[in-house]
């Protein structure tokens, strides 16, 4: 099968009307900032199975269509032995894996910062290639303050994530390009726009000038919505003004775009898909999700730790799960938070 055909059967795997991503490539850093939440110490065992309690859910694959890992838990198996990309494959979750190696200063650019992890991409991807990892993703983050982003730094991460997807679809792999606009400070939504509209921009033009093919590829941004120490907006303010932004912005070719739940409750982030697909005839993509901790916290919460809460989590992560889908159909309703 030749790279072409390779990324066009992910794409089809990945994207229908009603299935979103699930993000489960946290650090080993973040990973032990919430298991240690709940109680939970952070072992590579506890992670292990933690992990591969979320993909033997059973039913799962009807709601979510990825899976991001973490490099160490990409090689791990479940109890039985199974590989867990193999795992995901069975439920009919694509695995995919997160390639980036953290993020530092950008030198001549204060206040903004850059991902590292390029040296050495092309022959990391063969490897997670080869151990079923039909797709990737990379992050670069965008802090809002009254002088950043600056045009370095738009520049700089741009050409980051470019060069990032250059190099996945050389090697058959589906590149998910993440510019997360961070929630982080008292800005406005209006200067949220500013900057998301800034940013998406600058990356577009990046991914055209390294002959990224966008039918090939998932973008991964941030809503648009005011700095978390401003106050809330409403859901259809929130899918108002990212649809709006988005339309200028991002070409109608890429054929999916998969929000972060960027610091909201697991609640808001399902309220805020749900608005923005009920207004997806202004929308030629598929508008969906790749939520972390939004899909995850109530089942993490559930688990404890104890292997005795293995069917009160799945049915957590289950019902959150479904209530996304719900929502990518804009069919989601408060009343089904306590069903």
């Amino acid at each position: 099968m030749s790279s072409s055909a390779e990324l066009q059967q992910t794409i089809e795997d990945m994207i229908d009307a009603s299935r979103g991503i699930l993000a489960a490539d946290e650090s080993t850093g973040t990973m032990t900032k919430r298991l240690n939440a709940v109680g939970v110490d952070s072992t590579e065992e506890n992670r292990r199975w933690y992990r591969s309690m979320l993909l033997s859910t059973p039913d799962v694959g009807r709601y979510i269509c990825g899976i991001i890992f973490y490099e160490e838990t990409l090689g791990q198996k479940d109890d039985k032995g199974t590989p867990l990309p193999e795992l995901a494959a069975s439920q009919g979750i694509v695995p995919g894996i997160k390639v980036d190696k953290g993020k530092g200063d950008l030198p001549g650019a204060p206040g903004d910062q850059i991902t590292y992890g390029l040296d050495g991409l092309a022959e990391r991807l063969e490897g997670y290639k080869a151990q079923g990892a039909r797709f990737a993703k990379w992050r670069e983050v965008y802090p809002i303050t009254d002088h950043n982003p600056t045009a370095l730094g738009l520049t700089a991460n741009a050409e980051m994530l470019a060069r990032y997807a250059a190099a996945c679809q050389a090697a058959g792999i589906v590149p998910i390009v993440e510019p997360e606009v961070l929630i982080d400070g008292n800005h406005s939504m209006e200067r949220a726009a500013q900057v998301n509209e800034q940013v998406w921009h600058a990356v577009f033009h990046a991914l055209h000038q390294h002959n990224v093919v966008l039918e090939h590829m998932i973008l991964k941004p941030s809503m648009i919505t005011p700095g978390k120490e401003r106050g809330k907006a409403s859901p259809e303010e929130v899918a108002d003004m990212t649809i709006r932004i988005l339309r200028r912005t991002v070409p109608a070719a890429v054929p999916s775009i998969n929000f972060l739940s960027g610091g909201q409750t697991p609640e808001e982030a399902t309220a805020n898909l749900n608005a923005m697909n009920r207004m997806r005839e202004r929308a030629p993509w598929h508008l969906s999700m790749s939520y972390g901790r939004a899909l995850q916290e109530d089942a993490m919460r559930a688990w404890g730790g104890d292997p005795a809460n293995l069917e009160a989590a799945q049915q957590a992560f289950l019902k959150r799960a479904r209530l996304n889908s719900q929502a990518r159909l804009g069919e989601y309703s408060a009343d089904q938070e306590a069903a």
